[in-house]
């Protein structure tokens, strides 16, 4: 059976940076599974499955358009101290949660003074061309409740 929309796709995957430093992968764990065409990965990588079937094994690499966008210098802001709860612990590199007019944001504190706190709230892979190798471990037709609610069920899915 061939990736195609309305697919349920189960994947193993090691991501990789430009470097060639492995900063993610599922091979110790249960397959990555999804619903094709409903935006559950990165679009890049999503079209790079569509039309393979199980047991195709393959190596993509994800301009940042394609993945989490490129980095928006206006995402790096510096807030007020009084915002952080714990702010004096804080520690450059430390991903937390902040509350905005928008609502909660996970940003990346990258400075922390004594009355100011540089944050980024760019995806920490914003700006990044990203590389997978993949291993397609499953495709099979998804269910009419996974089509309705546009993600997949059951064991390694999700449940309601």
């Amino acid at each position: 059976m061939k990736i195609g929309k309305d697919k349920v796709v189960s994947f193993h995957y090691t991501l990789s940076n430009a470097s060639g430093e492995v900063m993610e992968s599922s091979r110790e764990r249960d397959a990555l599974d999804y619903l094709h065409g409903s935006g559950g990965i990165i679009k890049g990588l999503e079209a790079a499955l569509e039309g393979r079937a199980a047991g195709d094994s393959f190596q993509v690499t994800v301009a940042p358009a394609d993945a989490y966008g490129e980095k928006k210098p206006a995402n790096i802001q510096r807030v007020a101290a009084k915002h952080f709860r714990g702010a004096h612990a804080l520690k450059p590199g430390q991903v937390v949660g902040l509350q905005t007019n928008r609502g909660p944001v996970q940003v990346t504190v990258i400075k922390v003074g004594r009355f100011n706190i540089d944050v980024d709230a760019n995806h920490p892979l914003a700006g990044q061309s990203l590389t997978f190798d993949v291993e397609i471990t499953g495709v099979r037709e998804a269910t009419d409740e996974e089509k309705a609610h546009g993600h997949v069920h059951g064991p390694s899915g999700h449940e309601h």
